[in-house]
């Protein structure tokens, strides 16, 4: 039996941080996940200022690639619009690596399948033992399933599905696109460019509401490739996406602890209402759930950023010129 006072399930940037966070406080912890880093991820990679300064990142000395953007071309319904701002992307590849090795902490692989609670202690296939136990392991985190199922059931309607793909691709736009309700889609696209000559190209809807509408990510994929073709971003790359499922966080009460077990990141459904981000949620909650071990106090994730823009003003912008778009459309059709 390995014995280790926090386990945390989950090397992606939650449990990464989380064991950053427990390091720098003389905790010792040991991170299990079920792949060896570096391992491929799929995400737009896109962060915020705020999550450069939750990792304490000094931007000019950060080793890999990380490509500052200061503004985003939007494209919404058949209006675009230019605003400005100031974020970064890197390649989740290199990024997550680079987090897990920083953070100093023991890694093993290992697939969790079985979790139990026995007297003070936490055993995960009667293997390893905790006093502590943190789920960072993302939407199909097990720790999620064995203790909170039934306390944080998810919401249908907050499941978003998304296709992407991230390749090599000598891209003459170096700015970001994303994309707003076009063709109907319940969500956005997007293409980022990154450092070292790669690029994201992706898209994401809610399930219910394509189900709703007789419709599917696929055939959502398929006018996407089109519209970048059209536009000259990506051109003549025959796209091969993968798809992956998360969950936008709800409204109402969020549970993330329960006794010495805590949720972190896509495991507790945090990405942002407006943008499904989920690396700024992933390590404000991994620093929660830290400092909730080292000081002994509650833990809880309500002060996790809900949003990835202040809601009243890159926000409003886009939602103006979409409310704009659909008046004069209007008014041109005499509805």
């Amino acid at each position: 039996m390995i014995n280790a006072k926090v386990i945390i399930v989950g090397g992606g940037p939650a449990g990464s941080t989380c064991a950053w966070r427990l390091r720098k406080y003389g905790i010792e912890c040991l991170i299990l996940d079920k792949q060896e880093f570096p391992r491929q991820k799929l995400c737009a990679g896109w962060i915020t200022p705020q999550v450069i300064k939750d990792l304490e990142i000094d931007v000019k000395a950060y080793p890999l690639s990380l490509k500052r953007f200061n503004r985003f071309h939007v494209h919404i319904s058949s209006r675009d619009v230019t605003l400005k701002v100031n974020q970064f992307a890197i390649r989740r590849y290199e990024f997550d690596e680079w987090l897990l090795k920083r953070s100093g902490a023991a890694i093993q692989t290992h697939d969790v399948k079985h979790i139990k609670k026995a007297g003070d202690s936490y055993v995960i296939d009667d293997r390893y033992r905790c006093r502590y136990l943190v789920g960072a392991g993302g939407t199909n985190c097990p720790v999620y399933k064995t203790f909170f199922k039934q306390l944080n059931p998810r919401a249908k309607d907050r499941l978003v599905v998304s296709l992407e793909e991230e390749f090599p691709y000598e891209y003459q736009d170096g700015d970001c696109h994303l994309w707003f309700l076009q063709n109907k889609l319940p969500g956005y696209s997007w293409y980022v460019p990154k450092g070292n000559g790669y690029v994201n190209i992706g898209i994401g809807g809610f399930a219910e509401r394509l189900k709703a509408n007789n419709d599917t990510i696929q055939n959502q994929w398929r006018l996407f490739i089109k519209e970048l073709e059209r536009l000259s971003l990506v051109k003549g790359y025959q796209a091969r996406a993968k798809g992956y499922l998360y969950y936008v966080r709800r409204v109402g009460v969020d549970v993330g602890h329960m006794d010495r077990v805590f949720l972190t990141g896509d495991a507790a459904g945090l990405a942002t209402r407006d943008m499904g981000e989920g690396i700024g949620p992933a390590v404000q909650s991994g620093i929660l759930a830290a400092d909730a071990i080292i000081q002994g106090r509650a833990f809880s994730v309500r002060s996790v950023k809900r949003h990835s823009f202040p809601r009243y003003q890159t926000l409003a912008k886009v939602s103006l010129l979409y409310l704009m778009s659909a008046l004069k459309d209007s008014l041109r059709t005499g509805l």
